[in-house]
């Protein structure tokens, strides 16, 4: 169980590549098995690398677990966090975000949105040589969201503003839980309260002006709803905004990482996007059924999740003793769900360590990973993340090559990040097919 107090966690804290489950994994289930007892974050806890009790736990949410994050976070992320309530609150602020999504997410509008910031990020890099992909891609999606949640336009002050506070906003993730001034924690609480200041004041001129419009930007739909207080508006915004800047980002930039060491899957998601083009004739804008075309680039961005790592775990209690096979796990303890085990398991995976997007033509694939998580606390923008990503590659690969700069890789700790910030040695394809 490790030292008193701290017990194990410094360890289970090392940084390592998010492409392979770390040092204290591989030691633990080599001497005690897929599934070990440790203390974690303060509090006795099983971790489990088993994807059956994975899945077990997922999907006995509030009947046998309940989401469970260390203290420390609800200072960043807010009491009223999609990550932390739980019961008919989670219910409904969840089905709000669920809804939003469905109904926007193949909308001709948002898809144009998609496209034209892709199409401006190509442009921005026709005399570079060099770009670091990471800070780029997360300037990208940041923008896309705030002007599909909340209407503001990249090139505003207000944008830059968000984006400064929202980085901030992760270092506190990463960081000791400690609340001294200067420190990263206290940064981002500070941060967090700064992002909630910004959407309140967005709040009160909207309902000056009396906007109640179920087809506008996420805000409108949302104070559209009665039934929300203003906290509870600022706080699911925040997550939407969190999802879909952060964890899409992070996403994207696994992928061009991976197909920087794969030439194969580099040419056949040319080949894909190159037939789409062609088939849209010049200056078509992409629609909703280009993106049901890309059937290969789904392929390669759910082996990007596999290998990648966006979220390595998540945190439940158990709310009883629950038997599990010939477990037992004592009623209030930690659960950790490790799901980069499963991506790794080579019982489930043909050479789990290779990036293989093909593997993804075997439909039974979906079942051996959980990227989005699972049961009630399935990722709701999951479908959205898709078409930014899916767009943003065709304009990609049809534009440049490119190959890693430095001796950069992805580092899980715990959220994956790149330490040099991808840095990409690019160069134009012969034929640039930018225009939309």
């Amino acid at each position: 169980m490790g030292w008193p107090l701290l017990g194990e966690t410094l360890a289970f804290l090392k940084p390592h590549r998010s492409n392979s489950i770390g040092i204290f994994l591989e030691e633990h289930c080599t001497k005690y098995g897929k599934v070990f007892k440790s203390h974690l974050f303060g509090c006795p806890t099983i971790v489990s690398c088993d994807p059956e009790l994975n899945m077990f736990v997922l999907q006995n949410e509030e009947k046998l677990f309940q989401a469970s994050y260390p203290k420390a976070m609800h200072g960043i992320l807010g009491k009223f966090s999609l990550l932390i309530v739980s019961g008919d609150l989670h219910k409904k602020l969840r089905n709000i975000a669920v809804n939003f999504i469905s109904a926007s997410k193949s909308t001709p509008e948002f898809l144009y949105c998609v496209e034209k910031l892709s199409v401006s990020m190509m442009n921005s890099w026709r005399d570079c040589k060099e770009i670091t992909f990471y800070q780029h891609v997360k300037k990208f999606t940041l923008n896309l969201m705030v002007k599909h949640l909340l209407s503001i336009e990249p090139e505003e002050p207000l944008a830059l503003k968000i984006l400064e506070d929202f980085q901030t906003y992760m270092k506190g993730f990463v960081s000791l839980p400690v609340y001294i001034p200067g420190t990263p924690y206290a940064s981002a609480v500070k941060a967090r309260a700064r992002l909630s200041s910004t959407v309140q004041e967005m709040i009160k001129d909207r309902k000056k002006r009396n906007v109640e419009q179920e087809n506008g930007d996420f805000l409108d739909v949302i104070l559209s709803k009665q039934s929300l207080s203003d906290n509870e508006i600022i706080s699911i915004v925040l997550d939407i905004l969190l999802g879909g800047y952060e964890t899409t980002a992070t996403l994207m930039g696994l992928i061009v990482y991976f197909i920087a060491y794969s030439p194969n899957a580099f040419e056949k998601l040319k080949e894909e996007h190159l037939a789409i083009r062609k088939s849209k004739g010049e200056g078509q804008p992409l629609a909703w059924e280009d993106y049901e075309k890309m059937e290969f680039t789904q392929n390669v961005v759910n082996e990007g999740m596999r290998c990648g790592n966006v979220v390595k775990l998540v945190h439940r209690q158990a709310l009883k003793d629950v038997k599990f096979k010939e477990y037992l796990i004592p009623a209030g303890w930690k659960v950790f769900p490790i799901f980069t085990a499963a991506h790794f398991d080579p019982s489930l995976h043909e050479n789990p360590m290779e990036f293989n997007p093909w593997r993804w033509s075997d439909k039974a694939m979906i079942k051996k990973v959980m990227p989005f998580g699972g049961g009630l606390r399935l990722c709701p923008g999951s479908e959205l993340a898709r078409v930014e990503i899916a767009f943003f590659l065709h304009h990609l690969v049809l534009n440049y090559r490119w190959k890693i700069k430095a001796d950069d890789f992805p580092l899980a700790y715990p959220f994956v990040e790149f330490k040099r910030g991808l840095l990409l040695e690019i160069k134009p394809t012969e034929v640039l097919m930018g225009n939309a």
